[in-house]
């Protein structure tokens, strides 16, 4: 299977720049590879390039508010343009004008884009378009030199036939071009292009509106799982019940109260997720009739009846096209057994068997990873150590028996 060439940009924070030119229609199609690829952008754009491209436009594509002006009191009570050059992972002005190099090479600051490469230690990209006369121009090249002395990256231009109707070089690359040249800057991890869904916490079941039935579940396993895999590449779908953790950093976060709840948001994010890992302590029951107002107490004994919840990963596992399953089986007693028949039954890739009197509420844990083999069940010790720590071990075993699946073509 061909690696994904822009697999690298998951999780990353692109700033893209827009200057006057009629290539800036080609800023659309970039913005959506960026995001489809799972990175964030920000667009800025100049007076000019809104000339050529409106802000609805690249506001509708990025899903966040253009930024058009170095003064902004908006901006200033939000973001600012300070914290703005402190955002992204790497800055693209696509397309760059001969007016914006010229300007850039100078140093001026007299407008929201130049201001922000003056401010910003993100590395800086430009795409020139501009016609072939300008390009060739003796001052342009000496603006791309010093550009390129100070550490800037220079994508493109392409040669042929050019608006005005010159044939030669300026043209913008193609957009796809471009999102592969800036993927091209990222260091890979271990998990590049491999889209994770984790489900996190527990899950609250309503008695009435003041009561519900929960668990110990704290979340801190499966916020590791998300923050660990991020660092290494991934982009990560957390579905998380109700916990107190604050959410990683760059995980697309959707936040889930019931059983029910995280069904419904778990099959919503299967079809596009790579490996599913199975870390919410779900309430296995819920109470068959939830009560509209508060129970009164006027007798000494309150009978619930109490109803099966759905089973999240049994329900993803049996899916016709389903991801690699991860399970977590937290067991007060008889560990290994209960944790081999969990994975049978259920139909899992991997599972951890760990001790949840131990791991619920705390900094660390021990567990035993589980998966089928044609010898039967084989196993592998992980920890005792931080949940972190462990979270790495976890996901370097997750993708060594993702690559053995793949190139075995086993399902379980």
């Amino acid at each position: 299977m061909l690696k994904n060439p822009l697999a690298t940009l998951a999780n990353k924070r692109i700033l893209l720049g827009l200057t006057g030119g009629i290539a800036a229609y080609k800023c659309a199609e970039l913005t959506r590879l960026f995001t489809k690829a799972g990175a964030e952008v920000r667009v800025v754009m100049t007076r000019a390039a809104t000339e050529f491209i409106t802000p609805l436009t690249m506001q509708a594509l990025s899903g966040h508010r253009v930024h058009l002006d170095l003064l902004d009191a908006d901006a200033e009570a939000g973001m600012g343009h300070i914290e703005l050059a402190r955002w992204p992972d790497l800055i693209l002005v696509a397309p760059a004008s001969a007016d914006f190099l010229a300007r850039a090479t100078r140093g001026h600051a007299d407008d929201l884009l130049t201001t922000l490469l003056l401010a910003s230690k993100a590395p800086i990209a430009v795409a020139p378009a501009m016609n072939q006369g300008m390009w060739l121009n003796q001052a342009t090249q000496d603006n791309l030199a010093t550009l390129t002395q100070r550490g800037y990256k220079v994508f493109g231009p392409a040669a042929g036939s050019q608006a005005c109707g010159d044939v030669g070089p300026g043209r913008m690359l193609e957009p796809i071009d471009l999102a592969t040249s800036c993927a091209g800057l990222f260091d890979t991890g271990i998990l590049s292009g491999l889209h994770l869904t984790i489900t996190a916490g527990p899950t609250r079941e309503a008695i009435d509106p003041v009561r519900f039935i929960s668990n110990h579940s704290s979340g801190k396993m499966a916020y590791a799982l998300a923050t660990e895999a991020i660092q290494l590449g991934a982009r990560v779908t957390l579905i998380s019940g109700p916990v107190t953790l604050a959410p990683p950093d760059r995980a697309q976060l959707v936040n889930v109260v019931s059983a029910q709840q995280m069904l419904v948001a778990s099959l919503a994010a299967a079809p596009e997720t790579d490996v599913f890992i199975g870390v919410a302590a779900v309430a296995d029951y819920r109470v068959a009739e939830q009560q509209p107002h508060k129970i009164k107490k006027n007798a000494d004994t309150l009978q619930l009846e109490l109803v099966r919840n759905p089973d999240i990963i049994s329900t993803i596992a049996a899916l016709e096209t389903r991801p690699f399953m991860v399970g977590f089986a937290a067991e007060t007693q008889q560990l290994l057994d209960h944790g081999e028949d969990k994975l049978k039954r259920k139909k899992l890739d991997l599972l951890f068997a760990n001790d949840a009197t131990a791991t619920f509420n705390s900094d660390s844990i021990a567990a035993t990873a589980l998966w089928p083999s044609a010898a039967g069940t084989e196993q592998q010790s992980l920890g005792p150590g931080n949940k972190h720590l462990i979270a790495r071990h976890m996901l370097a075993l997750i993708k060594e028996r993702l690559n053995a699946n793949a190139k075995t073509g086993t399902r379980v």
